[in-house]
């Protein structure tokens, strides 16, 4: 069965980093996009930055800049190396998965979520 796992999340002060990990089991990253969404208590979970099969990375505006996505394929493991923490970034962070190559940013289109791990910038 697939299985997506995060885990890194904690609470820091702003200017501060954190990298969250998302380890994958069932799946293959080869085969599919992978992505970061985040939701606020009381907002609309957004998407973050994703990874596409054939290596290409995108990020939201309000993140470009300051967060990293990357995968360890061996390892079928995702990371969100994310820096120059600020409060509006704070909320609860999701792993994600997609079928095929082609990345979205609407959390529809995505297959496959893990049960997220919080992020609070103070």
């Amino acid at each position: 069965q697939v299985q997506l796992v995060e885990s890194g999340g904690g609470s820091v002060q702003a200017g501060g980093s954190l990298t969250l990990s998302c380890v994958a089991s069932g799946i293959t990253f080869e085969t599919l996009c992978m992505a970061w969404f985040r939701q606020a208590s009381g907002k609309e979970r957004e998407w973050v930055a994703s990874a596409g099969s054939d290596g290409t990375t995108s990020y939201a505006d309000s993140v470009k800049g300051r967060f990293t996505i990357s995968q360890d394929n061996a390892r079928n493991t995702l990371y969100l190396q994310m820096n120059s923490l600020k409060p509006e970034d704070t909320g609860m962070y999701y792993c994600a998965a997609r079928d095929g190559p082609w990345c979205l940013s609407r959390p529809d289109g995505y297959n496959y979520w893990g049960q997220g791990t919080q992020v609070t910038v103070s």
